[in-house]
């Protein structure tokens, strides 16, 4: 887990690399999607409120709006955005009780496995950044086209034909067979954030303690190459929502 000194674009907080051991679980093979978000907000009357920090000229500020509107266009099929950490923990226990099955957030150490699907690359399709377009939807030229402040951005050198989110499942999977597992939108866990790897859990277990912001992972689609690799981490307050944070989930065998 974590990145080697080696690698472009590397973070101070992606090391030092180290073994961990997870136990069985199952992880969604997609992004929880808008559609199944509502079907959520239907049946528990969930409120998410009326305020989401949404890109202007290419620039976030905190607008109204929610998942419904998080400034632009999306349909049942893309993942659900403007989701803090407090949204997607509410919607694992949901769903807990709904099927009578344990539901809950990755931890950052199964987010990693997941996403690197057994490779050691900086991402699962390899090193190269500028092959993502078959693979995620990250910041590129349909974004830098088509985004109001985008033509100042770091961009990944093709087109995926996505200025914002794509349909969850729409690029190919990594070897585990899952989807979009780096970009579309960044990935709650059910960690705390820690400035290094230092003293972490090497049991697949969520880091407690520590901090009050939340870990997520994964990158999105504004993000630029650097950002979105199997190692990137990144922060926030719990209570905060972006139009680029969604979240996956995970069920326990145990």
């Amino acid at each position: 887990m974590g990145s080697p000194d080696s690698e472009h674009g590397r973070g101070k907080d992606e090391g030092p690399v180290h073994s961990v051991k997870i136990a069985e679980f199952a992880i969604g093979k997609t992004e929880i999607t808008r559609g199944q978000f509502a079907e959520f907000v239907k049946q528990t009357r969930y409120s998410t409120g009326d305020k989401c920090w949404t890109l202007e000229k290419g620039k976030y500020e905190e607008h109204k709006g929610n998942w419904r509107e998080p400034g632009y266009p999306q349909d049942d099929n893309n993942p659900v955005v403007c989701i803090n950490w407090n949204d997607a923990q509410a919607y694992v226990k949901w769903l807990s009780r709904k099927t009578g099955k344990k539901y809950r957030l990755p931890t950052e150490a199964e987010w990693e496995y997941a996403a690197r699907g057994g490779t050691g690359t900086a991402r699962y399709w390899g090193n190269n950044p500028d092959d993502a377009c078959a693979y995620a939807n990250g910041a590129d030229k349909t974004a830098q086209a088509q985004i109001d402040g985008a033509t100042s951005w770091l961009v990944h050198h093709c087109t995926d034909g996505f200025a914002y989110t794509a349909p969850a499942g729409h690029f190919k999977p990594n070897a585990f067979g899952l989807n979009d597992m780096l970009g579309n939108v960044w990935e709650w866990t059910g960690d705390i954030y820690h400035a290094n790897y230092k003293g972490a859990p090497t049991d697949g277990s969520a880091w407690q303690g520590g901090g009050n912001k939340r870990l997520l992972r994964g990158g999105s689609w504004n993000n630029s190459p650097s950002d979105v690799r199997a190692a990137i981490r990144y922060k926030s307050d719990p209570g905060l929502r972006f139009s680029s944070f969604g979240f996956r989930v995970v069920r326990s065998y145990k």
